[in-house]
């Protein structure tokens, strides 16, 4: 049995390499081999994760294409909706159709960048683009992650939604007023989300907290400043040790003292999200 040549492995290739290093059609169509689309494989150990499937499909798009849509931020590292179909954008005139592969049309020359040596759109197109895709508060996930840690200019995309005229931005432009910068989880922007849709005032968020002779305190998630309210997720309420419990009293102690109220909001009290907003109202009519 020939042995498969090194050149083939790990990646997808196409019947005119495979024949090339001696590779026949027959065997091609044995179980070492499986096929991804026409006239393209990969070997049968070879893991069909997101950037292989996404090469093989670069190999019979038009040139230019590039990841979009929800399968460009799978590839940056942000898990959002299903693996499949991926998703791809192209300004060529003729649409291609292939099994598990949506192409995008844009009437303009698509920017792009590189990620993991892959063609993907740029974050400003990308977070209208999604706005098609996800409801606003995964859509807010979205322009949180960007500005936050991905380098993304909480300006640039205001204005990049404000000026686009694309699919979905309505929805962008709804959304975008609420990114914002330095946001730490998903579940506080979950947080800020349900808050907002609750009524109430945006806080500030992630910022120092220092006292009335501006000693440092604390640096609060999500912060009421004139009411001395701060409304803290905590994701690890079962993971501390006695030290960082320690630390975790004495810290709330001192803020207390200070004259501020704190409001915890765990994962669990995050799936009666009407109860979450009551907490806070409550404690911010309580400074009124």
């Amino acid at each position: 049995m020939l042995d498969i040549p090194a050149g083939l492995l790990g990646r997808p290739f196409t019947r005119v390499e495979a024949n090339r290093t001696g590779v026949s059609d027959r065997m091609l169509r044995g179980q070492r081999f499986v096929r991804i689309h026409a006239g393209v494989y990969r070997t049968a150990d070879t893991p069909a994760s997101l950037p292989l499937l996404a090469r093989a499909a670069l190999l019979v798009l038009p040139p230019g294409s590039a990841l979009s849509h929800v399968s460009n931020l799978q590839l940056r590292g942000f898990a959002v909706g299903p693996g499949l179909p991926l998703h791809f954008a192209s300004d060529h005139p003729h649409q291609h159709v292939r099994e598990g592969v949506r192409l995008h049309r844009y009437l303009r020359p698509v920017i792009t960048e590189i990620v993991d040596g892959l063609p993907v759109t740029d974050p400003l197109r990308t977070f209208v683009d999604v706005a098609t895709q996800l409801d606003d508060r995964r859509l807010l996930r979205v322009g949180d992650w960007f500005v936050g840690s991905q380098g993304v200019s909480l300006e640039q995309l205001r204005s990049y939604a404000h000026d686009s005229h694309l699919d979905g931005v309505r929805r962008a432009r709804r959304v975008v007023r609420l990114v914002a910068e330095r946001v730490a989880s998903p579940r506080e922007t979950d947080l800020r989300w349900w808050l907002h849709r609750g009524g109430l005032p945006d806080p500030e968020v992630n910022v120092e907290i220092h006292d009335d002779r501006g000693q440092w305190l604390a640096r609060g998630d999500l912060v009421y400043r004139k009411e001395k309210v701060l409304v803290e997720y905590d994701g690890w309420q079962h993971e501390r040790d006695a030290r960082q419990r320690q630390w975790d009293h004495l810290r709330r102690e001192q803020l207390e003292a200070a004259g501020w109220r704190l409001v915890v909001i765990t994962s669990a009290d995050l799936k009666n999200p009407r109860h979450v907003v009551q907490r806070v109202r409550q404690a911010l009519a309580a400074r009124a």
